[in-house]
């Protein structure tokens, strides 16, 4: 365990402030909004705000107020926060994120989480957090070998939580966290005490009876899948199958990098007009610097090469069914871009005890929805602890 500190030099702060000055920007059809991709003057102001107005050092300082560490797990350096509560009887937990998340999504949530006597909350509910950056994400090193799927990731997991001295500990994860979580769940079942997940995909059985049985929210989550899969899943195809291609432009230019993750914020969120309505600007602006500053774009992409590249690893990926020997909770929120049906649910998670809809929230509920998010992990926990 090394620790590590986030100091990006002032060269690579020039040259980003170079680059965004010096933007080569397209035209666009009017009228369109956000229907054809992230409007053009949208992307102007945004763009601007970063050069001028956005304090990396000020965002920079709060992520280095954790204690954060690397350390070498079958050839990857995995970078993570540990933060440890003050309360000795805290539980362990791992966070894991997705794309185009990062360890940022957890910033607002660690306090309240490791903490609670010192926000209003029982220190009966404290943990002990541990959250790692996905490998070729953010300050993790790059896989140099193929193989990196969801599995893998999950057994690094838990030889992380194993070097940390954790027995026993609970397991949390939305998006690229939810295959993540399960798996480790699957992995190290001696050691997890349950899995919390904010977001749940459940695929249609292939018994044609049970469509009748669905009500009438849920037929619209259906719908909902399927427009989704027709319209909005073009990121998730280019990523599964040419990422190095993809990888050239976000890596070159930060202003293609700040659209390609600003656009998901607005279309996975509870944001109507703007990603900000949503996720404040500094911490969006945190999160897309993240992956600028260390070129990873290319490296982020490649979980979904591995896991999502032909049908049947997209469905092996996230499918299930997952018969871990620990108790699920599963957190809904309604503007998520993956919104489950509880009946499919159950038919794949067999220890599923908890769960819970939200009227608000989406896709990045510790960022957008943090109150909601903590006092969901409390409940299900609380039943593990």
């Amino acid at each position: 365990m090394r620790p590590f500190r986030i100091d990006i030099p002032q060269e690579a702060l020039d040259d980003l402030d170079r680059r965004l000055a010096a933007t080569r920007w397209p035209g666009e059809l009017p009228g369109t909004g956000w229907q054809r991709g992230v409007p053009l003057g949208y992307l102007k102001e945004l763009a601007e705000y970063w050069r001028t107005g956005f304090d990396w050092r000020k965002a920079e300082e709060h992520l280095n107020s954790f204690p954060q560490f690397l350390t070498g797990i079958d050839g990857v350096d995995i970078h993570f926060l540990h933060v440890r509560s003050p309360e000795p009887d805290a539980v362990p937990l791992i966070l894991t994120h997705g794309w185009p998340g990062s360890v940022v999504e957890f910033l607002d949530v660690i306090g309240p989480l490791t903490d609670p006597r010192a926000h209003g909350g029982d220190p009966a509910d404290a943990f002990h957090l541990v959250i790692p950056s996905l490998p070729g994400y953010g300050f993790s090193g790059r896989p140099q070998e193929a193989g990196w799927d969801t599995a893998r990731v999950a057994r690094a997991w838990a030889e992380l939580m194993h070097r940390l001295g954790y027995g026993r500990y609970v397991v949390q994860g939305g998006d690229w966290g939810m295959p993540i979580s399960l798996q480790l769940g699957l992995a190290d079942p001696a050691h997890v005490a349950g899995v919390h997940l904010n977001m749940l995909a459940t695929f249609p059985p292939q018994d044609p009876a049970e469509f009748a049985q669905l009500d009438e929210a849920d037929r619209a989550r259906l719908q909902f899948a399927m427009h989704f899969e027709q319209d909005g899943a073009g990121w998730r195809k280019i990523q599964s199958t040419r990422p190095q291609t993809l990888s050239y432009g976000l890596t070159d230019s930060p202003v293609g990098q700040l659209a390609w993750i600003v656009e998901k914020f607005k279309e996975w969120t509870a944001a109507r007009a703007a990603p900000e309505d949503a996720v404040s600007r500094d911490r969006l602006l945190t999160n897309v610097a993240l992956y600028w500053f260390t070129a990873s774009a290319g490296s982020s992409a490649q979980l979904y090469y591995e896991s999502n590249r032909l049908d049947t690893e997209f469905i092996r990926t996230w499918a299930g069914p997952w018969p871990l020997a620990a108790p699920v909770g599963v957190a809904v929120f309604p503007e998520d871009a993956v919104r489950p049906v509880r009946r499919w649910a159950e038919g794949i998670l067999p220890t599923l005890t908890h769960w819970s809809e939200f009227d608000r929230g989406g896709h990045f509920a510790a960022l957008e929805q943090p109150e909601l998010f903590v006092g969901d992990v409390r409940t299900f926990a609380r039943r593990v602890r």
